[in-house]
């Protein structure tokens, strides 16, 4: 019976979430944090509505406090003939100084959603020439959905043909409410299109980590161009550097050196270098550890254990006295 309990317990321990997955875990709840939404089948839109979230939410969800700031900013520009979009703007380069693409690695539920589908045992397609070739589509998806088609037509490019976080969360999520049956009869050929890429997006997801992040996501081909300059993030001393190549290797996503425009500084990357010549930019303000994808229940208390004194020693200062 030891045995048997024991083997559940170690399942258990070796597969806690990391910090990196709870604190995923958390914004998503927090993105979402009106239950009753989801419920009620009913968006809202309440004075929180107004700010905008730092990752891909859709505002349609029934569970949406906040804005997405992708469809904020397509909104934007759409009006932008009436009005200048300085709110979006900003907040969107707030976003990008602060955290670059870390919002994409720690603070994403699209992210979350697509790293515990790559979890499914299947073969995996690695990445590749080709797909670092594919990684750049998403800045087309950027100039033609985000920003030429809202502001040629007034429409919100992305979020009406594109985006699989909207129909997911959006378009299933208020359709599968039994209050929103009338929506059904609404339905025509767009949502058809919409859901059959969101199954594409998901299967693909299985077999690509992070497909969505890689290859369509508008809002981290945007994030992308603060990732030199972002106050948090990873940095590479390249004093340090030996060129070894381990970074680039434990690495999923298509980038070609740390903390470039296709980095999420996810932190894998730092507990493989032998040089310690990776770390945390505002390590000192933000981080206390380097290793981020650490056990969320393992605790590091420097300070702690730097007060603490051994016995020994405790006695020889009694003695002292």
């Amino acid at each position: 019976m030891k045995k048997f309990f024991g083997k559940i317990k170690n399942w258990f321990i070796r597969h806690k979430p990391s910090k990196r997955k709870v604190i995923q875990l958390y914004s998503a709840l927090l993105y979402n944090a009106n239950i009753k939404g989801f419920f009620n089948g009913r968006i809202y839109k309440g004075a929180t509505k107004n700010l905008c979230v730092p990752g891909l939410n859709c505002y349609s969800c029934p569970g949406a406090i906040g804005s997405c700031p992708l469809g904020a900013l397509q909104n934007a520009l759409s009006a932008s003939k009436t009005r200048t979009p300085a709110y979006v703007f900003g907040i969107i380069i707030l976003f990008g100084l602060l955290l670059g693409r870390t919002i994409c690695g720690w603070l994403c539920p699209v992210g979350l959603g697509q790293e515990l589908l790559y979890k499914i045992k299947t073969p995996k397609v690695k990445k590749s020439k080709v797909t670092r070739v594919f990684s750049y589509f998403k800045y087309v998806v950027l100039i033609a959905l985000v920003v030429i088609v809202p502001l040629m037509f007034a429409v919100p490019g992305f979020c009406e043909y594109i985006c699989p976080a909207g129909t997911f969360e959006g378009g299933v999520g208020l359709l599968s409410n039994s209050a929103n049956e009338g929506l059904l009869a609404n339905l025509g050929p767009l949502f058809s299109w919409k859901f059959m890429l969101l199954v594409f997006v998901v299967v693909a997801s299985i077999f690509f980590f992070r497909f969505f992040c890689r290859f369509l996501c508008p809002l981290g081909a945007l994030y992308g161009f603060f990732c030199k300059i972002a106050m948090l993030g990873v940095k590479l001393d390249k004093n340090k550097c030996t060129d070894c190549g381990l970074c680039i290797g434990v690495c999923k996503m298509d980038i070609k050196r740390v903390g470039d425009h296709e980095c999420i500084h996810c932190g894998a990357c730092i507990s493989v270098c032998p040089a310690k010549a990776i770390s945390w930019k505002g390590e000192k303000l933000f981080i206390r550890e380097n290793d981020a994808d650490m056990p969320a229940s393992t605790e590091i208390k420097p300070l702690t254990s730097m007060l603490k004194k051994e016995p020994a020693q405790k006695e020889q200062d009694n003695e002292q006295e």
